[in-house]
């Protein structure tokens, strides 16, 4: 599969909670480029290996915001909690799939304009109810624990944008593995571990054990970061098709990030700088102070509608990651 192709089977599949189908898919895929091994609430590692003597960790988290079944009615309606930051201003009226014993679709109820109160406000997952449309037999398919995620598919809209759920942070690991394919049979100064961590959206948790379990000399995080549109500031955001995001931060290593910028700008490849004050609300920050402290940088994709069912990147940026990260893993690291 090509980048476009292998984003859109990752980001049509299923990888929250429990529910591992877009892990079992980047399992097979980065398998056929690194040694693979499957670590269950931390995620996916692969490595690829030689005599070196420091290894480098590049990192995306493979999970995505959805929610969980707290109550099932006989009427058919269901009461769910979130999974996850959903954005509790585009719940109303929302397709949705649970999974069940089966999957079947449902949809959040909405109030009609006409009947809304002119101070109501955006509510929360659990303030909202799930229509199933199934009355009773809804008992004999739903569980108290079940999971549900959004349905979209992924579509390609104009030019080089693409619109799909769970984009955030699919993509990235979509570039996690485009790279494996490209380094490895190339001979390498250093061991490299990709991590396709679980459980980002519940507090950087994968991430979190994952870095402490593993043997790197340094790391980077690739996420996604906000897009520009015309509402957003352009202070706050980076721009669709202008390329990968170069994170700087006191909590990131100047000299990581440095490397990156040397070479984006050494190899014409499309970049744009992102400058935290603080900490950059990736699994960088928990990478970044595992053990002893592992020098960390972070690169970041564009993207649009966050933490909805119609996240929107540009093809272009997630080439430009991929490209910069072969780069630095090609160049022997920062460090």
């Amino acid at each position: 599969m090509n980048l476009k192709e292998l984003t859109a089977s990752l980001t049509n599949a299923v990888s929250v909670g429990h529910l591992r189908s877009a892990s079992d898919i980047a399992k097979q895929e980065l398998s056929r480029y690194a040694e693979v091994s499957d670590f269950g609430a931390i995620g996916i590692i692969g490595k690829i290996s030689n005599s070196a003597d420091k290894t480098i960790m590049l990192e995306a988290h493979i999970d995505e915001v959805g929610f969980i079944v707290t109550h099932v009615f006989e009427s058919g309606f269901l009461k769910v909690a979130a999974v996850g930051g959903n954005d509790g201003r585009l719940l109303p009226a929302t397709p949705i799939t649970v999974h069940g014993k089966s999957d079947i679709p449902a949809v959040f109820i909405s109030t009609p304009p006409h009947l809304a109160k002119k101070t109501d406000e955006a509510k929360s997952a659990d303030e909202i109810y799930l229509d199933t449309g199934l009355g009773n037999a809804v008992c004999g398919i739903v569980s108290a624990g079940d999971f549900a995620t959004y349905r979209n598919s992924f579509k390609s809209l104009s030019g080089g944008t693409v619109c799909s759920k769970s984009l955030d942070d699919r993509a990235g690991v979509a570039c996690l593995i485009e790279v494996a394919k490209r380094i490895h049979d190339k001979p390498l100064d250093c061991n490299v571990i990709f991590c396709l961590s679980e459980q980002e959206e519940l507090g950087t948790r994968g991430a979190r054990t994952a870095a402490f379990s593993l043997d790197c000399d340094e790391a980077i995080a690739i996420d996604v970061s906000f897009g520009d549109a015309p509402d957003i500031p352009a202070t706050k955001c980076g721009k669709l098709s202008k390329g990968a995001m170069i994170g700087i931060s006191p909590v990131l290593d100047r000299r990581i990030s440095t490397k990156l910028l040397s070479l984006a700008k050494g190899n014409d490849i499309p970049y744009q700088t992102e400058v935290m004050g603080g900490a950059t609300s990736t699994d960088a920050d928990v990478i970044s102070i595992s053990r002893t402290g592992i020098p960390s940088g972070l690169v970041s994709i564009p993207l649009r509608n966050m933490h909805s069912q119609c996240e929107v990147a540009d093809m272009s940026d997630l080439e430009s990651v991929v490209n910069l990260l072969e780069a630095y893993i090609l160049s022997g690291g920062a460090l």
